[in-house]
């Protein structure tokens, strides 16, 4: 790096963001501590605000993506907890911290961070592979790239879910009543990244945030070790 240049935004946050999760990883696989395990609350706000400070454009549709998503994240998991009619049966621990109506508050942070990670990857992704066709009587329409968008962003949601799911019952973040892992949680959380993701697409902001895919990208790994090696006493 040459002399006197300075480090972007994109770059500290994706150091920061990875430097506390390999303090994680460390801490909860080499020491199983349960301080490390119990900072999770202070990690998803640290990474919430690393989002909300690269994010290039924050016009009202951007601050009203954000509410109406923490809203709803933290809405469904209510509904979900108290009867049982969204995800299935399961109830929250206190790893996650304070919480209201059985839920705890950093669970609305949770849903903005996965669905808004999500969409912006789909949409980088899409740009790169329909960069080189632009302008060909082949390029996909806009109404074609937004399903795509949607679609897939909400897939990428359910696969996140899906690697998270044992190691967060094995931390104590939560713990599904009959023993398993339902099928119908991963149809709720489906339908409900499709609700929003489309209004990702609907709200008129800057889908442009490359720390978002890095965070998301360390995120996925952060996951897959646990996943595969985390085994707590």
């Amino acid at each position: 790096m040459a002399a006197g240049q300075q480090f972007s935004k994109i770059q500290i946050a994706t150091a920061i963001a990875l430097l506390f999760h390999l303090v994680g990883l460390v801490g909860i696989l080499g020491f199983k501590s349960d301080l490390i395990i119990r900072s999770t609350p202070f990690n998803l706000l640290l990474s919430f605000a690393l989002l909300l400070w690269t994010q290039e454009e924050k016009n009202i549709s951007f601050w009203l993506f954000t509410a109406t998503v923490v809203v709803v994240g933290f809405s469904v998991e209510v509904i979900g907890v108290n009867t049982g009619w969204l995800f299935g049966n399961y109830s929250y621990g206190t790893v996650l911290g304070s919480k209201w109506m059985e839920v705890p508050f950093m669970i609305g942070i949770n849903w903005f961070i996965i669905i808004y990670c999500c969409g912006i990857s789909i949409q980088a992704l899409l740009q790169k592979i329909i960069q080189p066709v632009a302008g060909t009587p082949v390029a996909p329409s806009l109404t074609l790239k937004a399903i795509s968008v949607i679609t897939d962003g909400a897939t990428l949601a359910v696969v996140f879910d899906w690697l998270m799911e044992p190691v967060a019952v094995k931390l104590g973040f939560w713990q599904w009543h009959d023993g398993s892992i339902p099928l119908y949680n991963y149809v709720c959380w489906f339908v409900i990244s499709i609700l929003l993701l489309i209004l990702f697409r609907l709200c008129r902001f800057s889908r442009r945030n490359k720390f978002a895919v890095n965070l998301l990208l360390i995120q996925f790994m952060f996951f897959l070790l646990l996943r595969t090696f985390y085994h707590k006493n």
